[in-house]
């Protein structure tokens, strides 16, 4: 840990031309994939998580994400600003970002609704993003697209088929499943869609309240179909009534989006297999089938 502090005390001293004083690092827990701790210095204090067993550009990746995320003025939710970061090399890779206050004060489910709502209205001539990134640590295909439906059924489903069929076992008739539902995708999702930031990867834990407000972290963004960013976000719920009311406020669903809500589960369905294995890949089956 010592030498991870002394690396960011040298980068963050460097970036504000400052001398730097560590004055404690307590560790935060909640990850399950990074290190992740309250750095207290002469500068402020700051949100470190960092890694020596990760991709190399994963904390650039997220960095990125945050950063479009940052891009437009959001007055109901609150996304941390990034102050470093730094690949993995000989030594670990880390991102350091505003420490933001976590608050067991008032849940303002609406407001964070309404901040959802107002990302997805950023908008991108294409479907994808300005670079390949992680969700989890699973890489994510975001060479840009300009249709959906291809996007979706390539980029994601297919391409996260291809993953699994090299990590874990997947017969032959699952794989003909996923390229049946692949070439039916055109009668089951809109072919107008427009390109919508989205967070990505957003479960209860990577969004959190603090004395600033609802926030998001960890995202994994790009520009999707906005219905994609519910696929994870009902799969394990956590999101209130009065979060879907705020967010209908600003930029309401269409009527009939539930009807696709467990297809745009199953990419993350299939992730979590990929990852994780167990009874997600039955499960995911099971999702595939019922829109065959």
């Amino acid at each position: 840990m010592n030498s991870i502090l002394e690396i960011v005390q040298k980068r963050l001293a460097e970036k504000l031309n400052l001398e730097i004083e560590i004055q404690s690092n307590s560790s935060l827990g909640g990850g399950c994939i990074n290190h992740a701790s309250k750095l207290v210095t002469s500068a402020g204090v700051f949100f470190l998580k960092w890694n020596n067993h990760c991709a190399s550009d994963v904390f650039l990746r997220e960095a990125e994400s945050l950063k479009e995320l940052r891009k437009e003025q959001n007055p109901y939710l609150k996304i941390p600003e990034v102050i470093l970061y730094k690949k993995l090399d000989s030594t670990p890779g880390f991102l350091l970002l505003e420490y933001l206050e976590p608050s067991s004060g008032f849940d303002n489910d609406a407001n964070m609704g309404r901040g959802l709502a107002t990302i997805h209205l950023i908008t991108s001539e294409k479907f994808g993003f300005s670079n390949d990134n992680y969700c989890g640590d699973t890489i994510q295909d975001n060479l840009w697209n300009i249709n959906w439906i291809d996007f979706y059924g390539q980029q994601r489903l297919l391409h996260l088929v291809n993953l699994i069929k090299q990590e874990r076992s997947l017969d032959s008739s699952s794989i003909k499943l996923y390229e049946k539902l692949y070439e039916k995708l055109p009668e089951l999702i809109p072919e107008e869609s427009t390109p919508a930031l989205i967070h990505g990867d957003l479960w209860s834990g990577n969004y959190m309240l603090t004395s600033q407000g609802p926030a998001l972290i960890d995202p994994a963004s790009y520009y999707a179909d906005r219905e994609m960013e519910m696929g994870i976000m009902t799969m394990f719920g956590g999101f209130s009534q009065q979060f879907w009311s705020g967010y209908n406020e600003v930029y309401p669903l269409p009527n009939d989006w539930a009807d696709r809500n467990k297809l745009y589960q199953l990419y993350h369905i299939l992730n979590h297999y990929y990852i994780f294995g167990g009874g997600y890949g039955h499960q995911a089956i099971s999702v595939a089938r019922k829109y065959i």
